[in-house]
């Protein structure tokens, strides 16, 4: 992928990139993968809004990508790379050799005509789905599962990638983009490389526009507000937030407060935060 710029033709121009693509080869969906969404707006069954500022934005389709990649010891094709507009990552269309089509993220470095293979006798090649108990000590590794059989939910966004750092006893310890040291059973699977679409944080998206056509809507600073919209609002001029901390605009503590549970049980998972601090 490369980023493309813009001739300045307006102010918003200016500054305005964008990627060129380069690494798609297919421009059209594979209909039988393809699911409507229904726009919410934020909003849940209630008609309540429980996310803010959204609404808006361009129709776009969900493509059902594998995430558990479990059809074992059966070659897939690489047929093409696409893009898809509900994640920062590329995706992939491979066809197995019974026939079956399925969309993949898309790994760097991934081609049109690669065969790739899920299951323990996979090869280690970029593409390719194994078990962590598999895999050598230093790969790089995505979409890298929480528990067996649950789906890759890991290292799943542009340019993203987990390495395995070793394997003792019962675990597998990986470290995440983030930093975090996190042990993980040796039963769970993941794709081998990192995901492609590197340079998709470079983007600069230059106006409001762009922003808007993904079905974001403008946010507004709570201390421009009144004080019956938030607890920051009101005072004369450049007012202080006037409390011992930043809140919400319901009152709650914001920036900064840690909001997870001391004792969730996951927490044995964890070697090192990504803070740099070991788990006590």
């Amino acid at each position: 992928m490369g980023i493309k710029t813009y001739k300045p033709y307006t102010p918003s121009r200016r500054n305005m990139t964008g990627s060129d693509k380069s690494e798609i080869t297919k421009q059209k969906p594979e209909k039988s993968l393809l699911i409507s969404l229904n726009k919410n707006s934020g909003r849940n069954n209630q008609g309540k809004i429980t996310v803010r500022h959204r609404g808006g934005g361009n129709r776009k389709k969900y493509r059902i990508v594998d995430f558990k990649r479990y059809k074992d010891d059966i070659p897939a094709k690489v047929i093409g790379i696409e893009y898809d507009p509900n994640r920062t990552a590329n995706i992939a269309l491979i066809c197995y050799t019974d026939g079956t089509k399925s969309y993949i993220l898309a790994p760097d470095g991934l081609k049109v005509g690669q065969t790739v293979m899920n299951g323990p006798k996979a090869e280690i090649r970029t593409g390719n789905c194994l078990p962590l108990s598999m895999i050598p000590v230093g790969t790089m590794v995505h979409n890298i599962e929480l528990n067996p059989h649950h789906g890759g939910q890991m290292a799943r966004s542009a340019g993203n990638g987990a390495q395995l750092m070793a394997k003792e006893g019962k675990y597998v310890t990986l470290r995440l983009p983030s930093g975090e040291m996190r042990m993980v059973s040796p039963e769970c699977r993941a794709t081998i490389g990192i995901v492609g679409n590197i340079e998709h944080n470079l983007i600069n998206y230059g106006k409001a526009g762009r922003i808007r056509h993904m079905g974001i809507r403008p946010t507004v600073r709570g201390s421009v507000m009144n004080p019956n919209d938030h607890p920051h609002g009101g005072g004369e001029g450049k007012a202080p937030v006037g409390r011992p901390g930043p809140c919400t605009p319901w009152g709650k503590p914001a920036l900064g407060l840690k909001t997870r549970k001391h004792k969730k049980a996951s927490n044995k998972m964890i070697v090192r935060r990504r803070n740099g601090k070991a788990i006590s």
